[in-house]
């Protein structure tokens, strides 16, 4: 019940903006009361922009109050057009030779200003009697918001009227009905995505108007994504094809018709068809730079991760979230392991990308041998690199106890690890990763510790060598 009372103040305060019918002029003019009779012609507004000091005799409330309110009008075989309605009441007075009337568009800063002038000799039999003026030949847009003043001519000092007025927008009911600028029109579509094309029907516009048609990737505005079609208001097919280039959740169509200020509409059908967004995944090999440039706007967080076979999950990479805030997420010296990838994360799912997959970078390998007691590990690559070789104990699946063994390796060297006796029987760990880089996958190898056999590991499959070429994705054990 509170919100209706709500609803009813607001409506008695403000009133009904959306409902209120425009009154109809059938031409704009000038009239005065009192049988005055004054005519108006237009003014640049400089001649009477200095104020001078008022009469003694002048009362300041010479000037009595103004009303401005919207008119349309209509003229067959032409669309409508809005003017403002401008009412002033005023006091004749003997130092008073007529008024100006001055409009601002607070949007474009341009104005017009118009001077009304009274016939002598009446005005002065009627000296001290109120005369109402009335003039509504301003001409404006919608929703345009203009600032208003009523000043005498001679221009007395603070003997002045003012106000800002804000014109209906579309959604009055008459504008929305009469005026071109909101009939924006109604879109059809058809998507041929063999051809990449869409068609555009477009109906519900002026027939004698032509009509912009475009498509847009809509973000704090909508950029062009190709040239705009153009509808020919004589022609009697009302359609058009556009090219596009990716089905994308912000690519929008937009059309207006083709007049000045004219409202817009967009239909943006493809928000669901966000499969793509994930795809412009770019890296650099001479700055070892990994890049995801989003084609539209979206709210998601960016983690690297090791992708794993086991469960098929991507384990997220130590401090790499990141938010989309900008148009680009970057990550610097990332190594090109297979299986390092991207994972995105919105409201409506998680998306994994892993952009070395299929092996179009230089591979580096770790190998491991039994020798007595000791277990050698040894890196070649076809670049240069430094890594780490980490021995643990694992004691679950998914937990491994370090030994305490922590060693440096270069491409080309090796390291020799011995291991006590009392390791006999249980699941040792070898675990590598590169140290020269910021973001790297680290490498492990498995097995029950009765002495490592000769073995050369990629991608942690004990099938086959660790080539790093990424053809698969399998997980690391």
């Amino acid at each position: 019940m509170i919100s209706i009372y709500v609803q009813i103040l607001l409506i008695i305060l403000f009133g009904n903006a959306d409902s209120h019918i425009i009154p109809r002029i059938e031409e704009c003019g000038l009239s005065c009361s009192q049988g005055i009779h004054c005519k108006s012609k237009p003014s640049g507004g400089i001649f009477n922009s200095f104020c001078r000091d008022a009469p003694a005799s002048l009362s300041s409330m010479v000037l009595r109050s103004m009303k401005i309110s919207t008119v349309m009008k209509c003229v067959q075989g032409s669309p409508c057009s809005l003017y403002l309605n401008i009412k002033g009441t005023l006091s004749l007075d003997e130092n008073i030779r007529g008024l100006e009337i001055c409009s601002l568009s607070l949007d474009t800063q341009q104005s017009q200003c118009t001077n009304v002038r009274f016939t002598r000799k009446k005005s002065k039999m009627l000296n001290g009697k109120k005369v109402q003026v009335q003039f509504n030949c301003v001409e404006v847009n919608v929703a345009q918001h203009i600032y208003v003043t009523m000043k005498t001519v001679p221009n007395y000092c603070e003997v002045k009227l003012s106000q800002e007025y804000y014109v209906e927008d579309c959604r009055n009911s008459d504008v929305g009905k009469y005026i071109p600028a909101c009939l924006a029109g109604k879109f059809d579509y058809n998507v041929d995505r063999a051809r990449k094309l869409i068609t555009v029907n477009v109906s519900n516009f002026p027939r004698e108007q032509d009509y912009y048609v475009r498509l847009c990737y809509k973000w704090f505005t909508c950029e062009d994504a190709g040239a705009f079609a153009v509808i020919k208001g004589k022609e009697s097919f009302k359609s058009v094809s556009l090219k596009y280039s990716q089905l994308l959740p912000c690519l929008c169509i937009e059309g207006w018709l083709a007049i000045p200020d004219a409202r817009r509409i967009q239909l943006c059908p493809f928000a669901n068809d966000t499969k793509t967004l994930w795809d412009n995944i770019v890296y650099n090999p001479l700055t070892q730079t990994l890049a995801w440039e989003p084609a539209c706007p979206v709210l998601v967080m960016v983690n690297l991760c090791r992708f794993t076979k086991l469960n098929h999950d991507c384990e997220d990479i130590e401090n790499s979230s990141k938010n989309s805030t900008e148009k680009q997420v970057k990550y610097s010296r990332v190594d090109t392991h297979p299986r390092l990838c991207m994972k995105f994360t919105t409201k409506k799912g998680t998306w994994i990308k892993c952009p070395f997959a299929h092996g179009e970078f230089p591979a580096w390998k770790m190998r491991t041998a039994a020798v007595a007691e000791q277990i050698q590990v040894f890196f070649t690559s076809q670049t240069k690199a430094q890594f780490s070789v980490l021995v643990c104990n694992r004691t679950q699946m998914a937990s491994c106890e370090s030994l305490g063994m922590h060693h440096s390796v270069s491409v080309g060297d090796s390291v020799s690890i011995t291991m006590p006796q009392e390791m006999y029987g249980s699941t040792i760990c070898i675990q590598g990763w590169r140290t020269d880089v910021d973001y790297s996958v680290p490498l492990q190898i498995c097995d029950t510790y009765c002495g490592f056999h000769n073995q050369s590991y990629g991608d942690g499959n004990p099938a086959k060598a660790m080539t790093h070429r990424m053809k698969s994705v399998q997980s690391l054990h």
